[in-house]
């Protein structure tokens, strides 16, 4: 039997964290947190980004993580010395990489998926993407390019000087400062699109509302405008019939003259 959202969210959210962290990181916990406060979201994974040195093995074609010694991780800028601090350590090839800010999540219609993938899009997070999963999973990654891998070492030998050490450090920690403007905007612009969500189904509620009492007071109106009608209509019938008694049945000379009103109720 195929799972509701509400069933894949609450057996994701119970999972326990695996992450080398196994914790949200602190700059993306507001972003985490609102999502998962809604009925149409929750989030997989994510990362707010990290600046991170590795020692891969030597003679590797691609440098996996999971396979390798890490020298080096912050969330947040670091320093020259923090960068050759850890490069004294390497004994293999070691790699410097900027990885930007990372987020999974899964949606419960296509339109939230739309409207997220939207807010990541405006916010600078121009390689996001959804996809629909063959059971019936939508998904919505927000992600950007503008990460960094530069090697610094080789079978543990410094392949670079200082001053490159400090101006990668520089260019680095600027990339994390841009990311992070990122993922404040995107936060920015997720909440603004959420409360106008919000206030819009409240709109369309209250305009339901309002249709239903004017639709029900209409019908009202109408039922008076016709009882109002045959009223007229009656008063219009007994005067023509006062009429006919005292001037046409009877005959009577010293009877008043009808008046104006009378004579055009008797053609009506």
């Amino acid at each position: 039997m195929e799972k509701s959202f509400s069933q894949w969210k609450n057996q994701c959210l119970r999972k326990l964290d695996l992450s080398k962290k196994s914790s949200v990181d602190e700059g993306v916990e507001d972003v985490v947190t609102l999502l998962n406060s809604c009925e149409e979201f929750f989030t997989t994974s994510s990362c707010s980004g990290r600046i991170i040195l590795i020692d891969a093995v030597s003679d590797s074609r691609d440098v996996q993580k999971q396979n390798c010694v890490w020298l080096f991780v912050s969330h947040l800028k670091c320093t020259p010395d923090d960068l050759m601090s850890a490069l004294a350590r390497s004994s293999a090839d070691a790699v410097l990489k900027f990885e930007p800010f990372v987020l999974h999540v899964q949606c419960r219609q296509l339109e939230d998926a739309q409207l997220l993938h939207s807010v990541a899009i405006n916010s600078g997070f121009r390689n996001s993407g959804l996809t629909v999963s063959k059971t019936g999973k939508i998904l919505t990654a927000v992600r950007s390019t503008h990460g960094l891998e530069v090697p610094l070492s080789s079978k543990g030998k410094l392949l670079v000087d200082h001053d490159y050490v400090d101006f990668i450090t520089k260019t680095a920690n600027h990339k994390m400062e841009e990311n992070l403007r990122r993922i404040q905007r995107f936060y920015q612009n997720l909440q603004a699109s959420l409360s106008s969500r919000d206030q819009l189904k409240k709109l369309q509620i209250s305009d339901s509302k309002v249709w239903k009492e004017l639709r029900d007071h209409g019908h009202g109106g109408e039922a008076e405008e016709q009882e109002e009608k045959k009223t007229t209509v009656y008063k219009r019938r007994r005067k023509r019939e006062h009429f006919c008694q005292t001037d046409c049945c009877h005959g009577d000379e010293s009877s008043r003259e009808p008046d104006l009103e009378d004579c055009l109720d008797l053609f009506t």
